[in-house]
């Protein structure tokens, strides 16, 4: 926990978060860690199956404080399967999020984006540089039906969520992970070509074709990657420690092709 939190410290989350240990004692041991997005009942169960003590998540399990514990929810069925099986539960979502080399530099990094800077800045808080969303340059520029078709290939994305397009060419590319339709001014104010985020609402599409490209890749496609993040940081510290990789797709929205 200490180790995440140099990185992305609990400070940095926003006030409707709950980041942190969410099942556990803290001062338990544990000898092998699986990191997912989303803690569900399938995930608790394969850290069981492989011997794994504890659960990284990326999105918090509990957000509201549960009022029983009955089993008739999601979060309840998953706090008692935890319990039970003895797995401990920590995640670290927006202050991930808001860090210096957190969710979305992960993002620029496999869009290929240099001269990063944020969509929008914080003040230094903890001790870090932090902010919502960044904004940089690819290398060379692209066309914006080519360039779709990388983020499809890169994010491995069944389908894109785009407004018109204009036959624009990609150059200056603004991104927020997850749901980051609310940094829309802030791309266009920056002059960006396009903004990718995970998702926006229907009417999010309108009226912006003159200024930008958007693109919504889907909420959990757009922060899959962040498993890998938690892998990096927790091996690179605790080189002895077992960490392993949900093989479980915890995607709650099914496409039917």
């Amino acid at each position: 926990m200490e180790v995440i939190e140099r990185t992305a410290p609990l400070q940095l989350q926003e006030n409707y978060d709950n980041a942190g240990l969410q099942v556990g004692n803290p001062s338990k041991e544990t000898s092998r860690i699986m990191v997912c997005l989303d803690a569900t009942e399938e995930v608790i169960e394969e850290a069981y199956e492989k011997g794994c003590d504890l659960i990284v998540s990326h999105h918090p399990l509990l957000f509201q404080p549960l009022r029983h514990i009955t089993g008739s929810s999601h979060e309840e069925r998953c706090v008692m399967l935890a319990l039970k099986l003895g797995i401990s539960i920590y995640s670290a979502h927006t202050n991930l999020d808001n860090a210096e080399n957190g969710v979305n530099y992960k993002i620029a990094d496999m869009i290929g984006l240099t001269q990063l800077e944020w969509l929008y800045e914080k003040p230094f808080t903890a001790g870090c540089a932090c902010g919502e969303g960044l904004i940089g340059t690819l290398e060379k520029a692209e066309d914006e039906e080519l360039f779709m078709q990388r983020i499809k290939q890169t994010f491995d994305v069944e389908c894109l969520m785009h407004n018109k397009l204009r036959g624009r060419v990609v150059k200056r590319v603004a991104l927020c992970g997850g749901s980051g339709a609310f940094l829309l001014p802030r791309a266009i104010e920056k002059d960006a070509d396009v903004f990718i985020t995970g998702e926006m609402s229907y009417h999010h599409y309108f009226g912006h074709e003159n200024d930008l490209l958007l693109i919504a890749l889907g909420h959990y496609q757009s922060e899959q990657f962040t498993k890998d993040l938690f892998v990096k940081l927790i091996s690179s510290h605790f080189p002895q420690l077992n960490v392993l990789t949900t093989t479980i797709n915890t995607n709650p929205i099914q496409y039917f092709v």
